[in-house]
């Protein structure tokens, strides 16, 4: 697909329903979403950031020269407005909606993000790509990840579905709810999130409900918790013997952006890994 192409078929259009233009000028631009900083850098914007989040890590090499300007909830505004940014990057889930009014304030132009869906990240890339002038990285990001996820999705028909439950949080335990993008990740590989309704988006559970769902998994997270193997065999001590308990790298299910493409193929391998194992 021509990188004119991709622009025309992809409104630049945010989670809010803001419609943004692309930008005339070079960009100064402010990302507070740790897994956009590197979709940001992946499309060749390094140069542009003029700050981040303490949360945004990666890629180490261009990240650690990008002035700090707090946490995804804690905001340092006063350095904020020192920074001078044309563009800032937000996402409903991470950053508290009063920060973000007060940053409208005083930055001229606010991307919402809030993908649910790992296909989500193809209107993602196109609407940073577009609104950065960086077209034809964008449509080459989207080729990558249509691969993925057609050999992902592939791969794990070969599997049943199987119900597993996710924790992202300890005393209490707390898990995700299927709407959520990590669930929809998770569903990618043929794995369904327990419990199957909830009221909240991060619910609290108990382990023997969860279990008597007929759960063949449970997955630690890495973040915002992060699991140690010590809780792997304490919550082995806790269920029954066929009940797998396994460490998860969050960054592989949480992150959008370009790292889902990497994401899809971890979760894949790993789905491949345990089945055999059970098998």
């Amino acid at each position: 697909m021509a990188a004119h192409d991709f622009a025309q078929e992809s409104p630049l259009i945010d989670a809010a329903g803001v419609a943004h233009e692309s930008a005339r000028a070079a960009p100064r631009i402010v990302s507070l979403v740790p897994s956009l900083t590197e979709l940001l850098c992946d499309l060749g914007l390094g140069t542009a950031l003029v700050g981040r989040t303490g949360f945004c890590v990666h890629p180490r090499e261009v990240v650690r020269t990008i002035p700090k300007v707090g946490g995804t909830k804690s905001v340092n505004l006063a350095r904020l407005r020192e920074l001078a940014p044309t563009h800032i990057i937000v996402n409903i889930d991470e950053n508290e909606k009063a920060t973000v009014d007060e940053i409208a304030r005083f930055v001229p132009h606010v991307i919402v993000t809030h993908p649910l869906h790992p296909r989500d990240n193809v209107h993602l890339y196109g609407l940073l790509g577009g609104i950065f002038r960086r077209e034809a990285e964008a449509a080459a990001l989207v080729s990558r990840f249509e691969e993925a996820w057609r050999e992902t999705t592939l791969k794990a028909s070969a599997f049943a579905r199987e119900s597993v439950l996710y924790l992202i949080w300890k005393k209490p335990w707390m898990t995700v709810a299927r709407s959520t993008y990590i669930s929809a990740m998770l569903a990618a590989v043929g794995w369904d999130t327990v419990p199957e309704a909830a009221a909240a988006r991060y619910p609290k559970v108990a382990l023997d409900e969860v279990v008597a769902e007929d759960v063949r998994h449970i997955l630690l997270s890495s973040e915002p918790y992060r699991f140690r193997q010590r809780d792997v065999e304490e919550l082995k001590g806790l269920l029954p013997p066929h009940v797998t308990v396994y460490l998860i790298d969050a960054e592989m299910t949480s992150w959008y952006g370009s790292r889902a493409i990497a994401g899809l193929r971890y979760l894949r391998d790993l789905r491949r890994r345990l089945s055999v194992a059970a098998s």
